[in-house]
């Protein structure tokens, strides 16, 4: 059960962060708006908030999940794939290290927390244009050390793993039928919920405790999800999706 989140709010430069969006300009007002709405909504999930300021050196500075991997026993700090955002995590591991024992990715590795998704007590890494293999060896190397399994995936097109898959609980996975199928061959007895592909954006979800948040606009996804008996909460993310980004990766977890 999660009690803490860590958020950074972002910054007027936002916009000059890393894309691969064509969706137009991310309007600064309204997505410091709806990223106020997003910490309200982690709060009704019983969290505890910790708000960090923008920091206008890294314009992707918002997107906190990228930093760390968060588990009951030791904090991973990254380095992440893009050179632009490397020095994010500096802040992250000062707040870690008074909190949780810490260990950090080695200099030749890089790694961003939205290619580690946690199914249980094991650890899928995705091997992407941010997460390279050094990366994710020395994550399993950590893992490993604590009792947590690992294993590999090649994500393909996408930024990270996260972006075309998430996992809820009870064996159940959200994603379209690319991801759905490599999910499968790792995961044989799971449940995977299908995304269509004009939905897909809707595969990044987030279990919260006794709430599943979902971005906000997809019906068609809603309605499957509600199927399973969760507890949905639709977050209004449409700003930061302009910037390759979405509900999980807008906060760490703990």
């Amino acid at each position: 059960m999660y009690t803490k989140a860590i958020v950074r709010k972002p910054g007027r430069n936002f916009h000059e962060g890393n894309t691969t969006a064509s969706s137009g300009k991310p309007d600064f007002y309204k997505a410091l708006g709806q990223h106020g709405m997003y910490c309200d909504v982690l709060r009704q999930c019983g969290l505890d908030v910790t708000i960090l300021e923008a920091d206008e050196k890294y314009p992707d500075g918002c997107f906190v999940e990228d930093t760390a991997i968060i588990t009951e026993k030791i904090a991973v700090i990254t380095r992440p794939g893009v050179k632009s955002r490397q020095g994010e995590e500096a802040e992250i591991a000062q707040i870690l290290s008074s909190l949780i024992k810490t260990e950090t990715i080695k200099s030749t590795g890089t790694l961003d927390g939205g290619d580690v998704m946690r199914v249980d007590n094991h650890f899928l890494i995705g091997i992407s244009g941010r997460t390279n293999r050094d990366g994710s060896r020395r994550l399993c190397q950590v893992l490993s050390e604590y009792g947590y399994s690992s294993s590999e995936i090649i994500v393909g097109p996408g930024l990270h793993l996260k972006t075309g898959v998430t996992y809820m609980d009870r064996s159940n996975f959200i994603a379209p039928r690319e991801f759905a199928l490599k999910i499968a061959g790792k995961f044989p007895d799971s449940n995977i919920i299908l995304v269509d592909k004009d939905e897909a954006y809707a595969a990044n979800c987030l279990l919260i405790n006794d709430f599943l948040l979902m971005p906000a606009g997809f019906p068609k996804t809603k309605r499957k999800i509600a199927g399973y008996g969760y507890r949905i909460i639709e977050v209004d993310v449409s700003e930061f999706r302009k910037m390759d980004g979405g509900l999980t990766c807008l906060s760490l977890l703990f």
